[in-house]
C-alpha cells in the first residue's frame, strides 16, 4: 500500500532575523508541496518579515517569546503536522518525506531530526554528537533539532509552556508520556552562532549549568536571566 502524505506546517520563530531568514526559508521550499510555511514574527526591528513574505505563506505578527511565537503559529496552522524550525536552521533535502517516514514507525507522535552544527570548530563536532545522543537516549529533543509532532498530539499536551526558556524540554517531558520519539537521521545544519559568539567551551558550561539547574527546579525565568 502507497502511504498517503499528511499536510505539514512548518512554523518559523523570529526576532530580527533579517539577515538568515531567506536561506533557511528558500531549504523549506519543497515542503510547500505538501504543506505551508507560517513564519511568526515577534516584533522585528528590522526587515525580516518583509524578507519572509515571498518565500512564505504567510507571516502572522505575534507578543516576542519562542514558546509563545510558535503556539501563535500553531493556532493558525492548516497542518496534520506541526514542524518547528528555528530562523537560523537550515532543512535537508528530502526533509518532508524524512518526517513522515519517521512517524510511521511504531506509529510515533512526534520526532526531532538529528543536528549537525555549521561552524568548524573541532569542539562543535563533539558538541553535535552529544546533543544528538543526548536526545536518542533519553527522548528529549531541543528546538535546534527542529521538533515535528502531530496535531493531535501537539493538542494534547497544550502545546508548548509559555515561560521563557527551556519550553523545548518541558514540551518534550510531556509529549513523551505519549510515545518515544521519532528520529529523522538526515541532519539538519544548524548555526553556531551561539557557541562562536561566545566561545564554544564557554557556551557548552554554560548550557549544562542550565540543563542540570531546570532539572533541579530552578525557575525558567531566572535561567532566562542568565542565559541572555
Amino acid at each position: 500500500m502507497i502511504a498517503v502524505a499528511e499536510s505539514i506546517s512548518v512554523i518559523i520563530p523570529a526576532l530580527n532575523e533579517a539577515g538568515v531568514i531567506a536561506e533557511t526559508l528558500q531549504a523549506l521550499q519543497p515542503v510547500r508541496a505538501v504543506g505551508e510555511i507560517i513564519v511568526v514574527d515577534g516584533g522585528s526591528r528590522d526587515r525580516t518579515a518583509d524578507v519572509a513574505r515571498p518565500l512564505c505563506d504567510r507571516v502572522i505578527v505575534s507578543p516576542p517569546g519562542r514558546a509563545m511565537q510558535m503556539n501563535h503559529g500553531a493556532r493558525h496552522a492548516r497542518g496534520r503536522i506541526f514542524w518547528f524550525v528555528h530562523a537560523d536552521t537550515l532543512a535537508p533535502r528530502g526533509a518532508a518525506d524524512e518526517i513522515q517516514r519517521a512517524l510511521r514507525v511504531g506509529r510515533r507522535q512526534w520526532g526531532r531530526f538529528d543536528v549537525r552544527l555549521s561552524g568548524r570548530h573541532p569542539l562543535l563536532r563533539v558538541v553535535e554528537r552529544m546533543m544528538n545522543l543526548r536526545s536518542h537516549l533519553s527522548g528529549i529533543a531541543t528546538g535546534d533539532q527542529g521538533i515535528f509532532v502531530r496535531r493531535t498530539a501537539f493538542d494534547a499536551v497544550e502545546g508548548f509552556p509559555e515561560q521563557p526558556l527551556m519550553e523545548d524540554i518541558a514540551i518534550s517531558r510531556r509529549l513523551r508520556r505519549i510515545s518515544r520519539p521519532a528520529r529523522a537521521r538526515t541532519p539538519l545544519l544548524t548555526s553556531s552562532r551561539r557557541w562562536e559568539t561566545h566561545g564554544v567551551l564557554r557556551t557548552i558550561l554554560l548550557m549544562w549549568y542550565l540543563r542540570a539547574a531546570y532539572a533541579l527546579g530552578a525557575s525558567p525565568a531566572r535561567l532566562a536571566r542568565r542565559y541572555k
